[in-house]
């Protein structure tokens, strides 16, 4: 088996099933179809464009408004099964990261209607005397909605709209991991991981921003919001055998993971054929 099989996993969609969505012209997601027929057909705030350059638009002018119209349609939607109940937590809707929210909409629309969502992933990691790592394996609690059972990240969360990044580090350090304020922003930001594939509800396009934290052996990361049920302490070789020969791990934190091992020189391009094509599909370009 091989890591390279996990990226794969990540990124396999059929475009040519999607159709741009928009707001007010400006391209934003993607949506099926059938689901870009209904959504036009519930609320004349959208706009479904036939011809050479078919999208469906969102057509109000200002941030509130735009979710006004996306919350009403998504209600109904959810009644007709066509999203996924709601999560009760707004996502931003974003051009680009960095740029003014154009809207808000709940997490669980988010694949609907093919948004790119935002979340961050802590690598909780204690270096040894002698260079050696262990990281900090979580194990998701059995009731989890997603990936029940399945090992994960000390942190992790997505990105909510009205925090910084900053502000939901130290939110979800606390509730999963139990570390304290300044602790947690300790961490270091590495980079970002991107990745896209279709799914029942519709079109997954992911931004994780990656951290790195630096443990000393006397913290001992502990869950106070149940959706951790253990954490372990595992020498990176394990760790790095663990992502390689088994699908234990939730999906997207066997990405996080290999950037990790690429980052700490747990995967060399002289010894993991796979190394250049491990680079980079963790970059997805959609």
């Amino acid at each position: 088996m091989a890591f390279i099989r996990h990226i794969r996993a990540c990124n396999t969609h059929d475009a040519t099933a999607f159709l741009p969505f928009a707001v007010n012209g400006r391209p934003v997601g993607h949506v099926r179809h059938a689901f870009a027929d209904r959504v036009a057909g519930l609320s004349d705030a959208f706009r479904l464009m036939g011809g050479a350059a078919p999208l469906l638009d969102l057509l109000p002018p200002d941030p509130a408004r735009r979710s006004q119209a996306v919350a009403e349609v998504v209600a109904v939607l959810v009644a007709e099964g066509m999203v996924p109940p709601l999560r009760g937590e707004d996502f931003p809707v974003l051009a680009q990261w960095g740029q003014l929210e154009l809207l808000k909409i709940d997490r669980a629309a988010i694949p609907g209607f093919g948004v790119r969502g935002f979340g961050l992933h802590v690598n909780g990691y204690v270096p040894g005397p002698d260079g050696r790592i262990e990281m900090w394996v979580g194990r998701r609690a059995r009731d989890r909605g997603v990936a029940p059972g399945k090992l994960d990240n000390m942190v992790a969360g997505g990105q909510p709209a009205g925090l910084s990044l900053a502000e939901n580090l130290v939110k979800e350090a606390h509730e999963e991991a139990g570390l304290d304020p300044g602790l947690a922003r300790a961490a270091v930001p590495v980079g970002a991981i991107t990745y896209v594939f279709d799914t029942v509800a519709g079109l997954r396009r992911d931004t994780l921003f990656c951290y790195d934290l630096a443990l000393s052996r006397d913290v001992i990361p502990r869950n106070t919001d149940g959706e951790v049920e253990a954490f372990e302490l595992w020498p990176l070789a394990r760790v790095a055998d663990s992502v390689r020969t088994t699908d234990d791990w939730k999906f997207n934190v066997n990405l996080v993971v290999i950037d990790f091992l690429i980052r700490h020189g747990q995967l060399s391009p002289d010894h993991e054929p796979d190394y250049m094509d491990l680079v980079t599909g963790l970059r997805a370009v959609d």
